[in-house]
């Protein structure tokens, strides 16, 4: 932290903090009063309504930033600021399903297959068919199984979360979970999900979506993280080289959490 501003007093300048996508709520409105601050009207996002994101320098409502573990590096803990709070978000939403779906393996899942089986779970893991790699990579750090997301895992599912952008995973996932189960989509944007069967709806399996966070989320998973032992993967890029980590990622080129430094 290089600086504060006019009555800052939660952090002393020096203080190492980590910066979320959500900056600041209004605190008045419905959503605020009944603990759904995620999902305020008038909500404002780092890098989106406030300066910062992409750069070398933000600008931070000291409300909305929280203490880093010093157990993570800097670079170790970016991750875990989008991809681990979104994707932990994503997992207490799949309440306290025992066997636990992962579709798609990329930066949020590895971090919350760590959390998981901290919290005695079974995490069954679904990359892009072929994809060996993923999969060995997701077996080391601890899933029970791992295969394409067109195979069917050995046992029903108590609950699936989908990381992966792709709508055709939606009903994938009901197929392989069990009756009264949930899908979560935890991703902000998502291809159109296909009409499907309601047969694979039907005995009360739930479909829902994560939007943003709250900062419950940041304060109980950033406590979580070291207690786990969480450990990120990364791939480090230059700032100037966003574009080419956009890419990489896109196409399936790394394994964990791409991360820029400026």
């Amino acid at each position: 932290m290089s600086g504060e501003g006019r009555g800052a007093d939660r952090f002393a300048i020096g203080d190492r903090v980590g910066v979320p996508w959500l900056g600041w709520t209004c605190g008045v409105c419905a959503y605020c009063g009944s603990g759904q601050e995620n999902l305020c009207d008038h909500a404002r996002f780092t890098g989106y309504q406030i300066d910062g994101g992409y750069a070398e320098l933000t600008v931070a409502d000291q409300r909305y930033c929280f203490a880093i573990d010093p157990s993570f590096g800097d670079v170790e803990a970016a991750p875990l600021l989008c991809a681990g709070l979104i994707g932990y978000r994503t997992l207490r939403l799949a309440g306290e399903a025992r066997r636990l779906g992962i579709y798609g393996f990329g930066a949020a899942a590895h971090i919350q297959v760590q959390i998981a089986r901290h919290q005695g779970r079974e995490v069954y893991a679904f990359t892009r068919p072929g994809d060996i790699a993923a999969q060995d990579f997701a077996r080391g750090l601890g899933a029970v199984w791992a295969g394409g997301s067109d195979e069917t895992p050995p046992e029903k599912l108590d609950a699936a979360l989908i990381f992966a952008p792709v709508g055709a995973l939606v009903p994938a996932a009901l197929a392989a979970t069990r009756k009264g189960g949930t899908v979560v989509c935890g991703g902000i944007h998502m291809s159109d999900v296909p009409s499907f069967p309601y047969s694979l709806l039907w005995e009360e399996r739930v479909v829902r979506s994560v939007a943003n966070l709250t900062r419950r989320d940041a304060e109980e998973f950033l406590a979580l993280a070291p207690a786990a032992g969480v450990t990120t993967t990364t791939q480090t890029y230059p700032l100037s080289d966003a574009n080419r980590a956009l890419h990489d990622l896109r196409n399936g080129v790394l394994q964990g959490a791409a991360v820029l430094v400026p």
